[in-house]
């Protein structure tokens, strides 16, 4: 008797002492911030029970996707542009949140003092080692190898820009017909289509039209290689998400396994292929560009799976950011015509007759990469950019009278670079909700712009980016003017109302567009 009312008093007293350990590391983690302003929760935000959670319940849980749902306004309600985020459960977890531009570079230039959390890109490493989910020593040895490739002077960026005049100009004439009225159920179909034929030619070397047939080669593949590609850039966070053993399970899960397996095939064919070429062809995609560098560069080369890695990175993040953004571009002109028409008499500016724009006529259309920047400052393809505190240490920030504050940082911190925030800063960003694409050609704040990073570990394919979106917004804005879908149902809605159905987004990979119906008219 006295056994079994021991066993159950320590079978009670186990989860109090578990409560009793998070209230006590809890209170530890507020004091290692100085009880500095901001969230006090139950539920990290990290965990996946917090993101289910679709609205912030005090006390409990921000809630899903509360960086974008909140954008400026949780630093507005603290006062300062650094407030901290402190959560008992599962573990104990410090998060500084922050959208000061001046700690913002401090946290991008020190690399070594505000790392880069790789085990948080843990689930990208299936696809092999790669410039993402690296650091250190590591890290430079990717990044000196994919650098040529992206650099300004490479000759990849006119290939990226010939390419996407190409396959914009095809898909008018024989997607669209040439047609005086086409309509689009939703944007992104037409955005990713476009944005994955460029990165096939000008990421792969393997030119590929909207009109190619889809035969699949001989030697084990189940798809042409435009079909594996099309799977994986849409289907990829489900490779990613997804256990292996449950890839069998249903249609689409079985084909997107089989596309992933078929592109890493073609891959390694086109590495293996090149290996052996006797002569030497002057390629400058991107896919050759990284082996040409690997190749020339001796004691620090890449194995292939680390080649293929990088490759599947570079898919990932430039095919669906520069997609999205063009959707969003698309979405923001229709609704906001006298934009659309400062940009078009702009266009015509620098190409009248509408003649096909060149490279060299990048630099000229500056407002193209005005609107396009504004659209990447009010819809940032991440919202939140993680850092890690190497070392117990400090942040500066002010309040809007100007006062500081010094923010307690203790090592192993979450560090998270608020880029709604951010970019939304009224301090740094005069009427941030209104979209205005002049304001990037007036002396603006470099500093509060995040949507590529900064420092060091900026996003590599800045250029790739920019340089595949002008061409395509050039073209189609000289030759159509874009406007909002006229359904029955949405008649009555106010501009306000017509405006957050258009822009409604959902978390993704990137921040992904839920339906932008458009018509383009013949101009």
């Amino acid at each position: 008797m006295i056994q079994s009312t021991t066993l159950y008093l320590l079978l009670l007293s186990a989860p109090l002492l578990y409560v009793a350990q998070l209230a006590i590391d809890f209170r530890r983690g507020i004091k290692a911030v100085g009880n500095f302003r901001g969230f006090r929760h139950l539920l990290s935000p990290a965990t996946v029970l917090a993101n289910i959670i679709p609205v912030y319940i005090p006390g409990i849980a921000t809630g899903r996707n509360q960086a974008w749902n909140s954008k400026y306004k949780d630093f507005e309600y603290y006062g300062t542009d650094i407030f901290t985020v402190v959560s008992a459960w599962p573990r104990a977890r410090v998060m500084i949140n922050v959208a000061d531009p001046a700690a913002v570079k401090e946290i991008t230039l020190w690399r070594a003092k505000w790392v880069k959390p790789i085990e948080q890109y843990a689930m990208i490493m299936q696809f092999g080692r790669n410039i993402v989910s690296t650091e250190g020593d590591e890290w430079k040895k990717h990044r000196k190898i994919a650098n040529p490739a992206f650099s300004e002077a490479s000759p990849n960026n006119r290939l990226v820009w010939d390419e996407s005049v190409r396959i914009t100009l095809d898909m008018i004439d024989n997607v669209w017909e040439n047609k005086e009225e086409v309509v689009i159920d939703h944007a992104v179909d037409i955005t990713l289509s476009i944005a994955l034929l460029i990165i096939g030619s000008a990421g792969f070397g393997r030119k590929i039209s909207f009109s190619e047939d889809r035969k699949v080669p001989p030697g084990g593949y189940t798809m042409s290689f435009k079909d594996a590609l099309h799977v994986v850039s849409t289907d990829m966070i489900l490779y990613v998400i997804v256990p292996k053993w449950a890839m069998n399970l249903t249609e689409r899960l079985r084909r997107v396994r089989s596309a992933f397996l078929d592109l890493q095939k073609y891959m390694q064919a086109m590495i293996d292929d090149r290996k052996k070429a006797e002569k030497k062809v002057e390629r400058h995609d991107l896919f050759s560009s990284l082996l040409d560098a690997n190749q020339d560069e001796a004691g620090t080369r890449l194995e292939d799976s680390e080649l293929i890695g990088n490759i599947f990175i570079f898919l990932l993040a430039g095919h669906e950011t520069t997609a999205h953004t063009l959707c969003f571009t698309f979405g923001l002109l229709a609704l906001y015509q006298d934009q659309q028409e400062i940009l078009y008499q702009h266009i015509m500016s620098v190409l009248p007759d509408k003649r096909v724009p060149t490279y060299e006529d990048m630099n000229s259309l500056s407002y193209v990469v005005a609107v396009f920047y504004e659209t990447l400052r009010l819809f940032p393809p991440v919202t939140t950019i993680p850092k890690k505190s190497a070392e117990d240490t400090t942040l500066v920030t002010t309040n809007a009278a100007g006062e500081r504050f010094i923010v307690p940082v203790p090592k192993g911190a979450n560090v998270t670079l608020h880029t709604p925030g951010l970019h939304y800063n009224p301090r740094y960003w005069k009427d941030p909700h209104e979209f205005r694409p002049q304001r990037f050609t007036e002396d603006w704040p470099r500093d509060a712009f995040l949507p590529f990073s900064g420092g060091a570990r900026s996003c590599i394919g800045r250029r790739f980016s920019e340089t595949e979106a002008t061409p395509i917004l050039a073209i189609l804005l000289a030759r159509y003017r874009v406007e909002i879908k006229d359904e029955p149902q949405f008649a009555a809605e106010t501009f306000a109302q017509r405006r957050e159905r258009i822009l409604a987004l959902k978390p993704g990979i990137t921040s992904t567009p839920i339906r932008v119906p458009l018509v383009f008219k013949r101009r």
